[in-house]
């Protein structure tokens, strides 16, 4: 059973080793000597993305050995005893990164027993921070200014709403660009402002939805506390809270139904 009170110490090292390791891959951002390898499904990873695991994997090792760890680049999990794990994505927009666009995050989620738990959203080349812990609100900090509460939009109507996504391209792998197209047409506005800034946009009030049709598990752990927390939903395509479906639905909880129909 989750005690409440061992939350807020591990909350306060996600934040904490997010920063420390957004800092790092700021010392690679936009350089010109920045080497990009392919791993094997093609997608690029650079020494921003393996040294920020690193830090990130021996930050929470030091602080709670008994806990469980999975990241991205370093796919060996370490399954631990204490019921959490964590999971870490270092740079989650690789591809922005590695083109010089601040719009990549650092993400750090802990679950407990297979339930999102706490989340960090960091992005360092833009100033800005969002996490959250269940029952402990969402909050979002910027340019070092005091934390202040994260919250999602109140627009209620679909027409009136900011729809995100990361790239149009994954819908036509999934055979759901008909999805988008309605999406797309039934939105005010789309744009691909996308990855794990896009559901940051969405917890800050700034965009309405964000939909994923594709996405990794370390690509979305942490935006279940965050999202609800800060008042809105985290769900697959077909309304159901979680993390683990392999694709994501973001929004402001006022749009949901509507968007809903949208990707049936």
């Amino acid at each position: 059973m989750l005690r409440p009170e061992e939350l807020p110490s591990r909350l306060a090292l996600a934040v904490a080793a997010a920063q420390e390791a957004g800092r790092l891959t700021l010392e690679y951002f936009r350089r010109d000597d920045l080497e990009v390898e392919r791993k094997g499904d093609n997608t690029p990873v650079t020494a921003a993305d393996r040294g920020a695991e690193q830090l990130l994997r021996r930050r929470i090792a030091e602080a709670f050995p008994d806990d469980g760890i999975l990241g991205e680049e370093f796919p060996d999990q370490q399954p631990g005893k204490s019921g959490f794990r964590w999971i870490v994505d270092p740079i989650d927009g690789t591809k922005s990164f590695i083109h010089g666009v601040p719009l990549y995050t650092n993400l750090v989620a802990v679950e407990f027993e297979g339930r999102s738990v706490v989340g960090v959203i960091n992005a360092p080349a833009t100033g800005e921070c969002v996490y959250a812990a269940r029952g402990l609100g969402a909050w979002q900090l910027h340019d070092g200014l005091p934390p202040r509460p994260a919250h999602v939009s109140r627009c209620a109507a679909l027409s009136e709403s900011l729809f995100v996504t990361s790239e149009v391209l994954s819908f036509d792998k999934t055979r759901r660009r008909a999805a988008y197209d309605r999406m797309q047409t039934a939105a005010r506005l789309t744009r691909t402002w996308g990855d794990a800034y896009g559901y940051m946009m969405v917890a800050t009030g700034r965009a309405e939805v964000m939909i994923d049709p594709i996405v990794a598990i370390w690509d979305v752990a942490p935006m279940p506390p965050i999202l609800e927390e800060a008042g809105g939903t985290m769900t697959d395509w077909t309304g159901r809270p979680t993390h683990l479906a392999g694709e994501g639905v973001a929004t402001n909880g006022l749009v949901l139904d509507e968007v809903l129909k949208q990707l049936k």
